[in-house]
């Protein structure tokens, strides 16, 4: 599946991605912690929207990504 990133607020359109807590190849949960991204001032983090394996990491730190960007790709998802 692809992980995007979602509208923490109303009027976000972008946010810088910070630092990614997993790595590849690592096994997720459903809603542990997966990346941190600095939005409107602060740093947030956001959850594995599903358990599976991170195939893939596609936006890296420092990146400045819209708001329903593929930030990354969670294999066997569920």
């Amino acid at each position: 599946m692809e992980f995007q990133l979602p509208a923490l607020s109303a009027d976000m359109e972008y946010a810088t991605v910070g630092r990614w807590l997993k790595q590849e190849g690592d096994s997720l949960r459903k809603d542990e912690p997966l990346l941190e991204i600095e939005a409107d001032k602060a740093t947030e983090e956001l959850a594995a929207p599903a358990s599976g394996t991170l195939r893939e990491i596609l936006a890296v730190e420092g990146d400045e990504v819209k708001v329903g960007a593929v930030l990354a790709i969670i294999d066997g998802a569920s």
